[in-house]
């Protein structure tokens, strides 16, 4: 049996996720202990030279191919979400079980959603002030 959670690869997806995750946890806990939920992991640009096309799960993964195959020529595609796929696009990456990333989610990884959420979504202040001031330099993309 597997439950498998599937949300863009952007900031918001990730809010997203961890919705998703809090949920799991407060209210089908056992799906969590047997190991049943799995997060499909999109892809977040396209890289195509040529008739090579190659898929980046982050900027960093991106910066690395683009090193490999050479920045001239390269067409890129950032992935604003998972509707900007066409469907061959969203089976070869994402849903294809001979070429997807799934990844299990663990009771601990659950637990971690759950402590965010609350931290960020709670009625106390300071938890979410401290958050934020501890993370601000990390921001790289806000949409404002």
């Amino acid at each position: 049996h597997r439950i498998v959670l599937m949300s863009d690869a952007d900031v918001d997806g990730a809010h997203i996720r961890t919705l998703l995750l809090t949920f799991f946890y407060r209210y089908m806990r056992p799906l969590l202990e047997a190991g049943y939920v799995y997060i499909a992991q999109p892809p977040l640009y396209r890289a195509k030279k040529g008739k090579e096309v190659r898929y980046a799960y982050s900027d960093e993964e991106l910066e690395r191919i683009l090193q490999e195959i050479g920045r001239d020529g390269v067409s890129i595609q950032r992935y604003k979400g998972l509707g900007e796929m066409n469907p061959e696009q969203l089976w070869e990456t994402t849903m294809d079980p001979a070429r997807r990333t799934i990844l299990r989610v663990s009771l601990k990884e659950a637990e971690e959603a759950e402590e965010l959420f609350r931290t960020l979504m709670g009625e106390a202040v300071e938890p979410r002030r401290e958050f934020i001031q501890r993370h601000a330099r990390e921001v790289r993309n806000l949409d404002v």
